[in-house]
C-alpha cells in the first residue's frame, strides 16, 4: 500500500491510498459517520449494492468471477444472508474492495465504490466526500504543475554558463578531432552526473532501457532538490574550469559539494516556500503555459533591475548623497 493521505469529511478523518495507480478510500473510516451500530457487511447484503459492485467489476476487472457472483446474488434475498468483504473478494476475485492490515488497516474501496458507499451512509455525506476528494485532487494537480514548472526552469538555470566555460576553456585544449570535440560537453555533463547521481548518462540509459527508448535521461527523473544542486554545480564547475583545475580535483570537490547541499536541502520544502501566499507573491499562473510564465518572470526581473539602475544613475547625476539603505 502506498502512502496514506487524509481528507476530513464533516469532522471525520478519512484515509485514502493508491493501489495500482487508482485511489482507494477507507470505508472503515467513512462508516463512523453513520449513527448506530452498522457494519460494512450490512451494506454488502443489500441487493442494489451487489448489483452495483458487479457492474463495476464487469467494467474494470476481466477476472471477475461472474458465476460466483450469480450464486451470491441469488442468496441475497433471504433474511439470513450475510457476506463479509473477505468472502466477497475470495469468491468473486473482486478488485474494487480490499482489506488492508497494519497501522492504516481497514476496508478500502475504489473511489467509485466508496462514493456509492457514501450514499448508503447519507446523500449529504456522499456529496461532502465527493467535494473533499475533488478538492484534494485539485491541490495535488496544482502542486504537480508547480513542481513541473520549477523543475523545468531549474533544468535550464546556469546551463549556458557551464557550456560557455567548456567552449572557451576546454574545447580549445581538446586533443580530439575537430568533428568529435563536442564530446567534451558530454564528458563534463557526466562529471556532474557522477558527482550528483553516482552514474553517467550512458550507465543510466543501460539500466533503464524503457525510459531511454523514449529519450528520457537521469535528469528527467531528478527531484527538485537534485536539480537545484545540479544548477549550483554547473556554476561551481564553470568557475573551476576557468581556473584550469584538473578534472580529478574538480570531481572530488563537486562530489563533496553535492553531498553537503543535498543534506541541507532535506530540511527545506521548496514547493511550500514558493506557493502563492497572496496576490503580490508571484505571477498568477492560471491558464498560462510554462513558456509564458518563464517569459513573464524574466521580463519582470529584468524590468526591476533596469528600473533600479536607472533610479541609481539619476540620483548619481543629481549629485545626491545616495545610500542604498534609503531604499529599504
Amino acid at each position: 500500500m502506498s502512502k496514506v493521505k487524509k481528507i476530513v469529511v464533516e469532522g471525520i478523518p478519512v484515509s485514502l491510498t493508491e493501489i495500482g495507480n487508482e485511489d482507494y478510500i477507507c470505508l472503515t473510516d467513512m462508516i463512523k459517520a453513520k449513527d448506530g451500530d452498522f457494519f460494512i457487511s450490512d451494506w454488502l447484503r443489500n441487493v442494489n449494492t451487489l448489483e452495483y459492485l458487479s457492474a463495476w467489476e464487469t467494467m474494470n476487472n476481466p477476472d471477475f468471477n461472474y458465476g460466483e457472483y450469480a450464486i451470491i446474488r441469488q442468496s441475497s434475498g433471504t433474511n439470513t444472508f450475510k457476506i463479509s468483504v473477505k468472502e466477497w473478494v475470495l469468491k468473486t476475485n473482486s478488485i474494487g474492495i480490499t482489506a488492508q492490515a497494519g497501522r492504516y488497516g481497514g476496508t478500502y474501496a475504489h473511489k467509485d465504490i466508496a462514493f456509492n458507499f457514501g450514499m448508503w451512509i447519507s446523500p449529504m455525506f456522499q456529496l461532502y466526500i465527493v467535494k473533499e476528494y475533488q478538492r484534494l485532487k485539485t491541490i495535488e494537480s496544482d502542486t504537480l504543475n508547480l513542481e513541473w514548472d520549477i523543475k523545468r526552469v531549474l533544468s535550464k538555470v546556469n546551463y549556458h554558463l557551464h557550456t560557455d566555460a567548456i567552449l572557451k576553456h576546454i574545447i580549445p585544449k581538446s586533443t580530439l578531432p575537430e568533428s568529435k570535440k563536442g564530446i567534451e560537453y558530454a564528458k563534463e555533463a557526466d562529471l556532474l552526473n557522477l558527482a550528483l547521481f553516482g552514474c553517467t548518462a550512458k550507465e543510466w540509459r543501460e539500466a533503464n532501457p524503457a525510459h531511454a527508448k523514449n529519450n528520457l535521461n537521469v535528469r528527467d527523473f531528478a527531484s527538485i532538490h537534485e536539480l537545484n544542486v545540479m544548477s549550483n554545480l554547473q556554476v561551481f564547475n564553470s568557475e573551476m574550469i576557468k581556473k584550469d583545475v584538473s578534472k580529478t580535483a574538480r570531481y572530488k570537490i563537486l562530489l563533496k559539494s553535492a553531498q553537503e547541499q543535498l543534506e541541507q536541502l532535506k530540511k527545506i520544502d521548496i514547493l511550500k516556500a514558493v506557493r502563492k501566499q497572496n496576490s503580490a507573491t508571484y505571477i498568477e499562473a492560471r491558464n498560462k503555459t510554462g513558456d509564458e510564465l518563464e517569459k513573464l518572470t524574466s521580463e519582470s526581473i529584468l524590468d526591476k533591475n533596469k528600473q533600479a539602475l536607472s533610479d541609481f544613475n539619476k540620483k548619481l547625476k543629481q549629485g545626491l548623497n545616495y545610500n542604498p539603505k534609503d531604499e529599504k
